[in-house]
């Protein structure tokens, strides 16, 4: 009896992704020489842009969730950009963190803006997102455990993750 609930579980786990995806074919290179997946609207409006800043921001302390895409069921972080994006700004972002890191168009550091997306992860594998809401900081879902957070990109463990940047 417990093999077809292994089965079924490994199952589930491998259709979610979240934040521990497998490998993209992409480098990790910087933003100008990553290829780019257009979306397929238009860019974010600046109000756009502000309302996802905003609702990221009052998602802060939601349990993390591996798998989780809701405030009632929790977030991984890829759920947690999922949610936002689609309850403000209409957009269904990619369901892992791989895709994301080739969803929308690569940007520079200095090009930032809120409701950009922060793609970390050390050599070729992008393993972690969130979102940007201004003055070097992101809304995030690190961690089983833990909760949504707002952090730094300077702080010592993220400034070390080779940070990309997408703008949806």
């Amino acid at each position: 009896m417990r093999l077809p609930h292994c089965l079924a579980l490994a199952a589930a786990l491998l259709l979610v992704g979240g934040c521990s995806t497998a490998p993209s074919s992409s480098s990790r290179s910087s933003p100008s020489s990553r290829g780019a997946v257009a979306p397929r609207s238009a860019p974010l409006s600046d109000e756009q842009a502000h309302d996802i800043t905003i609702h990221a921001l009052g998602l802060v302390g939601t349990p993390y969730r591996y798998g989780g895409n809701t405030p009632d069921s929790g977030f991984d972080c890829s759920g947690l950009i999922g949610y936002v994006y689609q309850s403000r700004a209409g957009r269904s972002p990619p369901r892992t963190v791989a895709q994301l890191d080739q969803w929308g168009l690569p940007i520079a550091a200095q090009e930032l803006r809120s409701g950009d997306l922060v793609v970390f992860g050390r050599g070729r594998t992008p393993n972690h997102a969130g979102i940007y809401v201004g003055e070097g900081r992101f809304v995030h879902a690190p961690s089983s455990g833990g909760t949504v957070r707002l952090d730094r990109l300077d702080a010592k463990h993220w400034a070390g993750q080779k940070p990309a940047f997408r703008r949806p």
